[in-house]
Formats: C-alpha cells, structure tokens, sequence
C-alpha cells in the first residue's frame, strides 16, 4: 500500500484506535472526540497568534487531521468520499469580499 494513500492514513488511524481499544474505552465518543478537536484548534491558533515555527504548525495540523481521520472510523463514514463530495460542491459555489477577505459560501439573501 502506497504509504502516502489515503487508505494508508485510514489503516493507521485505525491501527491506533485498536491498539488503545478506542471503541470500548470512550475514546470514539463524539462529544470527547468535538473537544479533542477543539483543543487542537486551541493549539493551531496559538501557533498562529505566537510566531511559533512552521513545523510546529505542521504538527497541530497533523494532530488534527489525525483526528478527523479517526472521526470517520468512530462514526463509519468514508471521509474520502464525503471529501469529494464536499469539494463538488463548494466548487460550485461564488465568492465574494467580506471584510477585506475573500469568501466562498452559500450566500443567503
């Protein structure tokens, strides 16, 4: 398997939930799950807001993504596909400026 596949990210997501027996010890509980995210968001930002180095960016990022790989196994979807669905989706959709920054969403009137 092509180390760099998405299938590959998905085995070893799923190789660490057995290993620690995430399914029967809490840890694929959604609610448990929403606040790990939300700390790594915590920690995103803080690499952000203190300069702190690309690599440690990298790292958070990774933690989070690791996350969200492991949200898809505790909740039996496939990520990759609902990814290309998305991706459909919001490359239909228009911009617009909104306080100086571009935005894509679906606009309401």
């Amino acid at each position: 398997m092509n180390k760099d596949s998405y299938e590959a990210m998905l085995a070893e997501v799923q190789a660490f939930h057995d290993k620690h027996d995430f399914k029967n010890t809490g840890g694929e509980e959604m609610t448990y799950r929403v606040a790990l995210m939300a700390e790594e968001l915590g920690e995103i930002s803080s690499c952000v807001s203190k300069g702190k180095s690309k690599e440690q960016l990298a790292e958070e990022v990774a933690d989070l993504f690791i996350l969200l790989i492991g949200t898809a196994i505790a909740q039996d979807f496939d990520l990759k596909q609902s990814f290309w669905d998305k991706m459909e989706k919001i490359m239909k959709r228009e911009s617009k400026m909104v306080n100086g920054r571009i935005r894509v969403s679906e606009f309401r009137d």
